[in-house]
């Protein structure tokens, strides 16, 4: 009895270890099947709605740093049209962003209006999941306490995930502040959920 004991338990051992394995060859050799995973094949263009909820004011290292995070009253709406290109042989795309923040504490009245042109990279792609970093010049529709300027940069960081061939999910942090080329620059950060369809 005990001799069939330890066999089913070595056969479950060996199976626990061959699933463990599978997984593991899946993870690291699955295959890319699109050369700009945020585009489907053959596709040149994207549009894409973007939503995002402040994470309070500060500096660029304020970007990824959720610790220093603080939700603020504004929310941002970007809608964005994009193409694909190359950067550096990696893959990337051109962003046209037309964006309203909503500022809804008259407190902090930093309601502001923008257009603005960016790049994304892609530095990381496997299995459907891609990542990267994006910049670009924006212009706003006015200056504010926070942000003296009405020029001013935008630099994010995101992480997508192909949901079918056409749709793309991306969640994604952003940073606008100008640099510090006034005085006044205490900068812009949202954390976001967006949403792009290609064709």
């Amino acid at each position: 009895m005990k001799s069939v004991q330890w066999n089913m338990q070595k056969i479950t051992n060996i199976i626990l270890s061959m699933k463990k394995a599978c997984l593991c060859f899946a993870i690291l050799f699955c295959t890319n099947t699109h050369a700009n995973p945020m585009f489907a094949d053959n596709n040149w263009n994207s549009v894409g709605i973007l939503v995002a909820q402040s994470t309070g004011h500060g500096d660029l290292g304020h970007l990824l740093w959720p610790w220093d995070w603080k939700i603020g009253p504004s929310t941002m709406l970007m809608l964005q049209y994009s193409q694909p290109t190359q950067i550096l042989r990696l893959p990337a795309r051109v962003n046209i962003h037309v964006l309203q923040n909503i500022a809804y504490n008259s407190a902090d009245d930093t309601s502001f209006g923008a257009v603005g042109i960016a790049w994304d990279v892609v530095v990381f792609q496997k299995c459907g999941w891609y990542a990267g970093v994006g910049i670009g010049p924006y212009m706003r529709d006015s200056g504010d306490r926070y942000v003296e300027s009405r020029l001013v940069f935008g630099e994010r960081a995101f992480v997508g995930k192909n949901i079918t061939d056409t749709v793309r999910a991306e969640l994604f942090t952003i940073h606008f502040s100008n640099g510090d080329f006034t005085e006044l620059n205490r900068g812009f950060n949202f954390l976001g959920l967006g949403i792009n369809y290609s064709f």
